[in-house]
This record gives structure tokens, C-alpha cells and sequence, in this order.
């Protein structure tokens, strides 16, 4: 979704032209509250469209539930922004109760509120090393495609996206936080019953709870546009995952468990 607003837009190199009012497309950001069984549990700041797949994505990437442990979603538009009421069933809000976490984020925060040490940091889900793999070329002419499923981003210059490719672009979800556009991705897969056997692919840098997000969801190959933490690239390389970063038209860089993709991969420099 986006609005527009007027501007003044200023050209330079053009013979001195004037400046000149425009209406430039803005994306649209809101406040979206997700809520387990009437408790708040996160605050953030994402844009106002796939808000289904938002709540499934957000609750299987946090590990508060899976799919089938979901019995509704209900968007409810307030004054002040969105409520997602998500109604779980026992053993998820037993889960959840435990794990006592309280977020208010940013679109740039995917830890926020987090209480403890041990819950930032804790343990990925190891990645089954299935049969799924990809040469350069694939990996490559993913990338390359995940652009032409980005309208939001063409319209506003404002949007992060992730994509889920397999022999082709399956789903792509966007988003003004990578966090959400990731969250709403695993969760149109989770309501979809889609296997895990793809790669997801980023246009943003790979911080240490995208990897935590993309190992809960099972995908054993990560390919992101920007580069990797220090923190990412030791929790990718625990969980068995094949993480991609700085992929380009011509090259890319394979930093953990290069075995998934195939040996024509030394001859991309």
C-alpha cells in the first residue's frame, strides 16, 4: 500500500531547470499490534498489506506457534493502527508464557525487548540436509528475478523484500521492515502447507534473527543482496545453513556449507 505527498523536486545538470511540485508515492507504514489470546506480545512498525501471512510468519519465525496450532487471525483497524488477534491453541500460549517476551519495534529491530541474553542468542534449529541445491547460474537468475516481483518497492524506493525460489520465484512478500517482509513470507508458505525446499532470498543484510527466522522455517539456503554479521554467519554455520550474501548479476559470496551449491562455483569469481 502507499499514498502520495507533494514535493518540491529539484533537478541539477539540466540547464538551471526550475523547481518543480510533484506528488511523489510514499509506502505506508503503521503501527500493527500482534496479540496472542488478548495479550500484546510485539509493537511494529510494518506496511498494512499480508497481515494474515504477517501473524502466521511472525508467530512460526518467533517459535511461539505453528500453523496448525493457530485457530484464528482477526485485523482490527483502530485510530492508532492495526491489532492482529491471534488466538493460539493451550500447548502455544503455555509456550508462550514461559518465554515472557515484550517487543516495541522500529522496522529496523528484530530484537527488541527481549529480556534475556539467552533468548537473543539462543540456538537456531539445525537445517536437514536435504537434496535441495543450486548451481551459480541459479543462483544468480534468482536474485536477478526478485526485482520483478517488487511493485511497492518500484512505486515508493522504500520497500524490502523476500522471496522463497525453488526452480522458480514462488512467493515474494514486501515490506517496509526486512524483519516483516521476511515474517510474512514464512507465513504465506506456512498457510500454503509449502515445503522448505528453497532457497529464501533477501535484499537486505543478514543480521543473526533473519538466520534464526529462515532455520525455523527449514530452508536450508539463505541468498541475501548486502552482507552478513560476524553473529549471523556462526548461527548459519551451526544450523547447516548454506548462507549466500553479496550476490550480484556476476558474483556472489558463499560463506557457510558451500556443499549445496555445485562445484561451477569456483569459477565464479
Amino acid at each position: 500500500m502507499q499514498t502520495s505527498r507533494p514535493a518540491q523536486r529539484i533537478s541539477f545538470g539540466r540547464g538551471d531547470a526550475p523547481a518543480r511540485s510533484a506528488h511523489l508515492p510514499l509506502a505506508a507504514e503503521v503501527a500493527v499490534a500482534l496479540s496472542f489470546n488478548g495479550t500484546t506480545q510485539a509493537v511494529m512498525m510494518a506496511s498494512p498489506a499480508d497481515l494474515v501471512d504477517f501473524a502466521y510468519g511472525f508467530a512460526a519465525s518467533e517459535g511461539i506457534a505453528r500453523a496448525d496450532q493457530i485457530d484464528s487471525v482477526d485485523v482490527i483497524e483502530t485510530p492508532l493502527g492495526i491489532d492482529l488477534q491471534i488466538w493460539v491453541d493451550a500447548q502455544a500460549e503455555a509456550r508462550l508464557s514461559a518465554r515472557r517476551r515484550t517487543m516495541a519495534g522500529p522496522v529496523g529491530c528484530g530484537l527488541c525487548g527481549i529480556d534475556s541474553l539467552e533468548e537473543a542468542l539462543r540456538a537456531a534449529p539445525p537445517i536437514s540436509d536435504r537434496s535441495f541445491a543450486m548451481t551459480p547460474p541459479q543462483v544468480m537468475a534468482a536474485m536477478a528475478d526478485l526485482p520483478r516481483h517488487q511493485p511497492l518497492h518500484d512505486s515508493t524506493r522504500a520497500i524490502h523484500a523476500a522471496g522463497f525460489w525453488t526452480d522458480t520465484m514462488r512467493a515474494v512478500r514486501e515490506d517496509v521492515g526486512r524483519h516483516n517482509a521476511l515474517d510474512k513470507l514464512v507465513g504465506h508458505l506456512a498457510r500454503s502447507a509449502t515445503a522448505p525446499e528453497g532457497a529464501v532470498l533477501l535484499t537486505s543484510r543478514v543480521s543473526i534473527d533473519m538466520v534464526q527466522k529462515v532455520a525455523n522455517l527449514g530452508a536450508p539456503i539463505l541468498i541475501a543482496a548486502s552482507a552478513p554479521t560476524d553473529a549471523a554467519l556462526r548461527m548459519a554455520d551451526s544450523a547447516g545453513m548454506t548462507l549466500i550474501a553479496q550476490a550480484r548479476s556476476d558474483r556472489f559470496d558463499v560463506f557457510t556449507h558451500p556443499h549445496r551449491i555445485s562445484q561451477e562455483a569456483a569459477d565464479v569469481a
